[in-house]
């Protein structure tokens, strides 16, 4: 069996591209240690900074509000992980309801119409007064009062709207053709969707529905409004208590903490997607 030799010529471009690719991190390194230092030295210099680190960046502050914060964080968490199962299952919903054919459907499909339209133009700060607020106003009998369960509710009805558009722009963006040749072999609708349908709309929302995920972890922190204890009202308590505001600068790396395992996750899949794309994979 032969082996595959470079050629000369080959070789010297691969340590042309090896050296340009150094000098390039090189001098991307180089200026962002630079910009940095400078940024750091201009506001150490600056006349408030001292105050500014009393009250902002309070070491002592910041031991004594974390043990709060970070149990706080916890129903962050909770809310991410509860309400972005059910988001993605109504999501789904919603969308196969919108992409129903035929006239006996135009019902289901004005309702998903509808309902997508409200909660995406409606502001989640309202939806979530509305909930919180709102709903225990009623007083109807067997619905809860707890303002987790209302704002989480309300977390809900905003995203599967926002949800529902993503799954149907994925499943939209399936030839027609594959569904005109599931059904030639005998599928069923249903059977189309399952086994031909969503297994390709699903792969290719996956970077947007991760992109809404980020964006619903750092939402969990609105239902604070309702008196949820979360990272965002322990912080605000504490700073109410001491006029500190070291509590909201550690709630926000926490959040910043939580979310940046799941940036890096979209941008790990986008980058594969395209890839998989340019090498002519099935995506």
């Amino acid at each position: 069996m032969t082996s595959y030799v470079k050629s000369e010529r080959q070789l010297a471009r691969e340590r042309y591209r090896r050296s340009r690719a150094i000098r390039s991190a090189g001098i991307a390194g180089a200026s962002s240690v630079v910009v940095a230092v400078a940024v750091v030295v201009g506001i150490l210099s600056s006349p408030g900074w001292p105050r500014v680190r009393e009250t902002f960046f309070s070491w002592e502050a910041a031991r004594a509000s974390f043990p709060s914060i970070i149990e706080g964080l916890w129903l962050n968490v909770r809310l991410l992980v509860v309400c972005g199962v059910l988001i993605l299952a109504f999501g789904m919903v919603l969308a196969l309801m919108r992409t129903l054919r035929g006239p006996v459907f135009f019902p289901l499909r004005a309702l998903a119409t509808g309902y997508t339209d409200l909660f995406r133009g409606l502001p989640l700060i309202i939806t979530l007064l509305l909930c919180i607020f709102g709903i225990p106003a009623l007083r109807l009998t067997g619905v809860t009062n707890d303002p987790i369960y209302l704002g989480g509710f309300a977390l809900v009805l905003t995203y599967s709207a926002y949800v529902a558009e993503v799954f149907r722009a994925g499943i939209e963006s399936v030839h027609p053709s594959q569904r005109a040749a599931a059904r030639s072999l005998g599928l069923n609708w249903r059977r189309t969707m399952r086994f031909v349908v969503l297994p390709q709309a699903v792969r290719r929302v996956v970077p947007p529905l991760l992109n809404d995920m980020v964006s619903l972890s750092k939402d969990t922190g609105l239902v604070s409004i309702g008196g949820a204890v979360d990272a965002v009202y322990a912080a605000q308590i504490y700073s109410g208590k001491t006029f500190n505001f070291t509590s909201y600068v550690i709630a926000g790396l926490l959040f910043i903490l939580l979310t940046i395992p799941l940036t890096r996750l979209t941008d790990w899949v986008t980058s594969r997607m395209n890839r998989r794309q340019s090498q002519g994979g099935v995506v």
